[in-house]
């Protein structure tokens, strides 16, 4: 499997309350992602449970950053979709 941390561009707005944040992603989440990113992959300090109806889920923190970078490349994606008409002749996405 490709480690997507070293290749994952970042790609950031500024929210409505002024935030930098990345697209798709509250400011909570991306502070969330930022702090999972800087650690080192299988840390089990990482570890967190969710609760889904009345069973708890143990998640690591490995798979709390894949699901947080999943919902930003597809808000990314559908924000290039949106604006691939509005950028100026030699923009680069990367």
């Amino acid at each position: 499997m490709t480690d997507l941390r070293n290749n994952a561009p970042r790609r950031y707005l500024v929210d409505a309350g002024g935030q930098r944040v990345l697209i798709g992603l509250t400011l909570e989440e991306t502070f969330e992602f930022e702090r999972l990113d800087s650690q080192p992959v299988g840390n089990p300090e990482n570890s967190s449970v969710v609760r889904d109806e009345d069973i708890l889920w143990p998640v690591t923190g490995e798979q709390r950053w894949q699901e947080l970078y999943a919902k930003h490349e597809g808000a990314w994606k559908a924000w290039i979709a949106q604006n691939r008409g509005e950028r100026p002749a030699g923009f680069s996405l990367y």
